[in-house]
């Protein structure tokens, strides 16, 4: 069933334009995502696109970059069905490429992964996950302070701080520009009172038992080495913290090093760096074309 008749919802409207526009072979990617999630996804779509994104040349702009980042991600997914093995790259070279590269970032990558949080299934549902187990445990916990390890564009602790009206989060990021992106991305909701945001290395900077609540969202795959990072994420939780520590599976993009192949994977490296699982998700982001072809998932854990 369509999403609207344009009237309830003119944003959306207007998005689905411009995805038919300029993304054509994502034209009914709205509607898809509507007839799955309904009226509730609509709604918070809706707002996040239209608060971060505030005229329709800011919207068309971050479409336009979705639209790259999605045609990537479909590219080299292509290549890796075929290798069943992502392309070498270090993580000195993808930081490069990617992470210090200011008008990719701002144009493609982080406008992307914005989008697809809202648009790729699995995202979304992961996003779901967050809200109901973490989200809930912080509230029902009384926990008002957080620590994001990896912010990327900063959804997860924009979330946090709209559900939690008196939480305070610090993020941490290697990156100027997702730092500037996050930070935007606080300022347009009104909660950048309650943010900080500092480029740091976790593994080098950060200090001992300096966080009761972590999140760290698709990192764990742009790594050479993911267990001494996941060490260090246990060693800035405080006795008795818990976590919220996810990873992408099966997905080929620019700047993905280490390759998942299933869950397993990322709980036995969890369990490796002294953590225990409390509960998690797993979700697809497709149902596969034929059977036995990898498909991307995403793989979220609450730990501690």
């Amino acid at each position: 069933m369509p999403l609207t008749d344009g009237q309830s919802r003119p944003l959306l409207t207007e998005i689905q334009d411009l995805f038919r526009q300029q993304h054509r072979f994502s034209a009914d990617i709205v509607d898809r995502s509507f007839n799955t999630f309904g009226d509730v996804w609509a709604d918070k779509f809706e707002s996040a696109v239209g608060v971060m994104f505030n005229d329709t040349a800011a919207r068309s702009a971050a479409i336009k970059g979705y639209a790259a980042f999605a045609m990537t991600s479909l590219r080299l997914q292509a290549k890796f069905e075929k290798t069943r093995d992502y392309q070498a790259k270090t993580y000195a070279e993808a930081a490069s490429e990617v992470y210090h590269n200011d008008v990719y970032m701002q144009s493609e990558y982080l406008p992307g992964l914005f989008l697809s949080h809202y648009l790729w299934p699995h995202h979304y549902r992961q996003i779901q996950f967050f809200e109901s187990a973490f989200v809930d445990y912080l509230r029902v916990a009384r926990i008002d302070r957080f620590l994001e390890v990896g912010v990327g564009t900063g959804l997860y602790s924009r979330i946090a701080l709209q559900e939690l009206p008196m939480a305070h989060g610090r993020g941490v990021d290697i990156s100027p520009s997702s730092q500037a992106f996050a930070l935007r991305q606080m300022e347009v909701f009104r909660v950048a009172d309650r943010y900080a945001i500092n480029l740091e290395d976790v593994v080098t900077d950060t200090p001992n038992a300096s966080a009761e609540a972590l999140i760290c969202v698709e990192v764990l795959e742009h790594l050479e080495q993911p267990v001494e990072f996941l060490k260090a994420l246990r060693r800035v939780l405080v006795p008795g913290g818990k976590a919220f520590i996810t990873a992408a599976l099966n997905a080929a993009h620019t700047d993905h090093i280490y390759l998942y192949r299933d869950a397993g994977e990322v709980e036995a490296q969890l369990v490796e760096a002294g953590f225990v699982t409390e509960q998690f998700f797993v979700g697809q982001a497709y149902a596969p074309p034929r059977p036995g072809l990898p498909v991307p998932l995403a793989a979220a854990f609450m730990v501690y």
